[in-house]
């Protein structure tokens, strides 16, 4: 006889009889309550775009970060538990300065995800000789980077799977975004289009009216690297799409 299904989501190892992990099924759902964050992959660069949460007139907007760099030719956007966040973004940043040290040369972002993403999965065991975690991470992140004067853009979610991709929304309005970005992405836009993209997807998805105060934009191009937007520019933008 099976046990219910409260019974099999104890244990963070313990597969239900349909084969499903329940803790991480938990985990991508706590990511749906987070802000949206979208990421854009152009020929010219890769594009960031997060929705801020001010939960509060007191609150400083600017201690809000949802984009951060992790090297100069790495930035990343993440949705979900913030603290959670911190803990994978440590690692990849300990990880890319690792790489430079021992190899002089920049870390592949793959290799950046697939590092951060053997953390994340770190909840199945602790043969390493540590204890291993409780819990899951309840966060995903996407990965904007240039390698080899390419531009590439990897999503990695809490089971620890991290794949390729050229447009992608994670966070609580990621279904409504990944659809318009599916109807309105084209391989050869420009990095303002994308920008433009983005910024237009998270308007229609975000509860709140969109201004500079509650977004974030990061744009990462083989000439400059990891560039975040002022905020006169990302007026500049809403602006246009008000017209």
């Amino acid at each position: 006889m099976f046990l219910t299904r409260s019974e099999y989501d104890r244990g963070v190892n313990t597969f239900s009889p349909e084969g499903r992990l329940f803790q991480v099924e938990y985990a991508i759902e706590a990511i749906k309550l987070g802000s949206t964050a979208i990421g854009i992959r152009t020929p010219g660069g890769v594009v960031l775009a997060v929705e801020k949460r001010i939960t509060s007139p007191l609150m400083e907007p600017t201690t809000v970060e949802k984009i951060v760099e992790v090297d100069r030719h790495i930035g990343c956007a993440t949705s979900g538990l913030m603290a959670d966040a911190r803990t994978l973004i440590d690692r990849a940043r300990v990880e890319c300065q690792n790489h430079w040290f021992n190899y002089n040369e920049p870390m592949s972002i793959e290799s950046c995800a697939q590092a951060v993403s053997s953390l994340a999965i770190g909840f199945s065991d602790s043969s390493d000789g540590g204890s291993a975690m409780s819990r899951p991470f309840g966060v995903a992140i996407l990965f904007a980077g240039i390698e080899n004067g390419a531009p590439e853009l990897w999503h990695m979610d809490p089971s620890g799977t991290y794949m390729k991709f050229l447009a992608k929304a994670i966070g609580s309005g990621s279904e409504g975004a990944q659809q318009n970005l599916q109807d309105n992405y084209s391989p050869d836009m420009t990095v303002d289009d994308a920008v433009e993209l983005a910024l237009n997807t998270l308007k229609q998805v975000m509860e709140e009216k969109l201004n500079s105060t509650n977004v974030e934009v990061m744009k990462i191009t083989p000439e400059k690297l990891f560039e975040m937007y002022p905020k006169t520019e990302v007026e500049a933008v809403i602006s246009k799409l008000q017209q």
